[in-house]
């Protein structure tokens, strides 16, 4: 499976606070948007997403269809495939938005530890 770009995403409980703890640590503003209570943060080819109030805890999140640079990649496995594959293989999917046969989508499942992961798909 192509997963895409990987970065993990941290709930937390106060953007700004975090914003200027990862820059400390060397990471530069990626994306995101304050005012939306998120950032995407970039250090090298590390990425990392800061989300206030939207979740609690962190998540493993891949991105199909996007390089670690946030760039369209020509092939990927599109999200609805990889979803596909998940449940095949009897992997339970806590949340799902896979409306359309094409474009944005996303899933979200466990793995044995209790980890989550967010399979997340912009393009």
């Amino acid at each position: 499976m192509k997963l895409g770009a990987f970065s993990i995403s941290l709930g937390v409980s106060d953007l700004q606070a975090s914003r200027d703890f990862y820059k400390t640590l060397g990471f530069e503003v990626f994306g995101g948007a304050e005012d939306r209570n998120y950032l995407i943060m970039k250090n090298g080819e590390t990425l990392i997403g800061l989300f206030q109030g939207m979740f609690e805890g962190s998540m493993l999140t891949f991105n199909p269809g996007w390089d670690q640079e946030a760039v369209k990649v020509p092939e990927f496995d599109d999200v609805r495939e990889l979803h596909r594959r998940v449940k095949k293989a009897g992997i339970p999917v806590i949340q799902e938005t896979l409306q359309e046969t094409s474009g944005p989508g996303s899933f979200v499942i466990k793995d044995p530890d209790g980890n989550t992961l967010l399979i997340d798909q912009h393009v």
